[in-house]
């Protein structure tokens, strides 16, 4: 197997992926620059709880100093939204000049902060749908089978490979732009509900005026959808979200795990993005608009305490 695959990032995702692929056999290296985790990591290797309750672990080169790589054939950037221009340049420096970046993190406007890098044509999208948790620097629980959607493009077919030969589901569609939407839609509820009030999943879908919200944001995020002619993977956007809350509802979302450890969030690039599309095409998305305020508001109080 020669082909050797650089993931970005140390976090639920991260860690679930340089694992999988590790155990299949390929030559995974991981890059990131949480301190607890490269360690955790560097010590007892990527680590995830399988279906059955079993801590599974592999091996993988992990660092913060991208000149320590050879050169890349695939880099997976599972890096939270605003970091992708940082990790954009490091990876610049051992990527191949025929290889592929290919980012599967949430929110819009990260391929294009890729391909401001790397160029058009080494920067490339897909959607996975997967709930992670990290329950620890280095292990990571997840729940249901993880999905990887990706768009026809004959540059991926490698890649394609390395993921069925890995465990996972693949898909591949003609639109990714839909796909797109379709989770950014779903991360647009689960994610700000779940951070603001702090609780797990499953407990969004239990409660009636939950429900009211969530269908007030899903609402705002189809029109916006519908308003730059992008239509989505699904009819019905409430009941798109409170599937993935069905399914995941041990989970924590990633938000409000980032909300935890006081760590940035990713509402920009969410629910600030359904903002952003909404106010070019003149379309009022008051609750998205109070979800942004609110996580920013309650992000800047918990680091205003970390400080004390």
């Amino acid at each position: 197997m020669p082909n050797t695959i650089l993931i970005t990032g140390t976090g639920a995702v991260a860690t679930f992926f340089a694992a999988r692929m590790a155990l299949a056999g390929y030559e995974v290296n991981m890059l990131g620059y949480w301190p607890e985790a490269v360690q955790a990591i560097r010590a007892q290797g990527a680590r995830f709880v399988d279906q059955q309750g079993k801590i599974q672990s592999a091996k993988v080169h992990i660092t913060s100093d991208p000149c320590e790589f050879g050169l890349i054939d695939y880099a997976l950037v599972l890096v939270k939204s605003w970091q992708t221009p940082q990790y954009a340049a490091l990876i610049k420096q051992c990527l191949r000049e025929d290889g592929i970046a290919l980012t599967l993190q949430n929110g819009l406007g990260n391929r294009e902060a890729l391909a401001a890098e790397l160029g058009e044509e080494r920067s490339l999208a897909g959607v996975v749908l997967l709930g992670a948790t990290v329950l620890e620097p280095g292990l990571v629980q997840v729940s249901g089978d993880p999905l990887v959607q990706l768009e026809k493009d004959a540059h991926l077919d490698p890649l394609v490979k390395i993921f069925e030969r890995s465990g996972f589901q693949i898909r591949l569609f003609d639109d990714l732009n839909s796909l797109r939407w379709g989770k950014l839609i779903i991360n647009a509820g689960v994610n700000p509900l779940s951070a603001v009030l702090g609780v797990r999943n499953g407990e969004l879908v239990q409660d009636d005026n939950c429900r009211v919200i969530l269908a007030d944001l899903a609402r705002e995020g189809r029109q916006t959808a519908e308003a730059l002619g992008v239509q989505l993977p699904y009819d019905d956007p409430l009941l798109a979200i409170q599937e993935v809350l069905e399914r995941t509802r041990n989970n924590s979302s990633s938000m409000l795990q980032d909300l935890q450890r006081g760590a940035p969030t990713e509402i920009d690039a969410i629910n600030g993005a359904i903002v952003q599309h909404a106010h070019r095409k003149g379309i009022p998305v008051p609750v998205n608009e109070t979800f942004v305020a609110l996580v920013k508001s309650l992000a800047a109080q918990r680091s205003t305490r970390q400080e004390r």
